[in-house]
């Protein structure tokens, strides 16, 4: 990931981004009973997707590549009394984890990764996701207007980033819960428009 993109989410990080809602998504609850056994969390940020799924008995690992949301996480888990393994981890470096897993999620992550990088990312999670696993996944959809935020993303380029060693079995049109903000019309109230997908590691 570029130094600048490193940067600018280090920034965000010194006060409240506006993705960090103090719970999990609802795209992920909706479909909580379906994301079995251990889990990875992909870019956990501040671990309330991870942390959730812990308190339901599940084994987590959650990683991130700043240090800050890491250290946000841990410290939640260890308030709520919950055992999450967190670690400050490059999502293209899954490889380092030497674990696989039933179920991955990713909130917010895959929007960020160039064309080639995104690639290099998917490879990555089939390398630590058990044969019939499955990636549920939220990220920006191309139907959310303006420029603002994190790249927008096709039907089509999760179609295709997806198109080797994986079944989609739903691309549903979601929305991306952020924390209401009076000072910033970046985007509706509501929250962005997102694409929900779920998707099958094959073999």
């Amino acid at each position: 990931m570029p130094v600048h993109d490193r940067r600018s989410f280090e920034n965000l990080y010194s006060g409240q981004p506006r993705w960090e809602i103090g719970r999990p998504q609802q795209a992920l609850l909706n479909v909580a009973d379906q994301i079995t056994g251990s889990v990875l969390d992909a870019g956990c940020g501040s671990g309330e997707n991870a942390l959730f799924f812990a308190s339901r008995g599940q084994k987590v690992t959650g990683i991130d590549f700043l240090a800050e949301p890491i250290n946000r996480a841990k410290q939640k888990a260890a308030e709520r009394g919950l055992v999450v393994t967190f670690q400050v981890l490059d999502a293209l470096a899954l490889a380092e984890l030497h674990e696989v897993f039933d179920s991955a999620i990713d909130s917010g992550l895959f929007h960020v990764f160039s064309d080639a990088d995104r690639r290099r990312y998917v490879e990555a999670l089939a390398a630590v996701l058990k044969p019939g696993g499955r990636l549920f996944l939220l990220c920006f959809s191309d139907a959310e207007p303006g420029v603002q935020g994190p790249r927008r993303v096709s039907r089509r380029e999760i179609e295709e980033t997806f198109a080797v060693g994986w079944v989609i079995e739903s691309l549903e049109p979601s929305r991306y819960e952020v924390r209401p903000d009076p000072h910033d019309g970046s985007f509706q109230q509501s929250g962005p428009l997102a694409w929900f997908v779920i998707a099958r590691r094959a073999g």
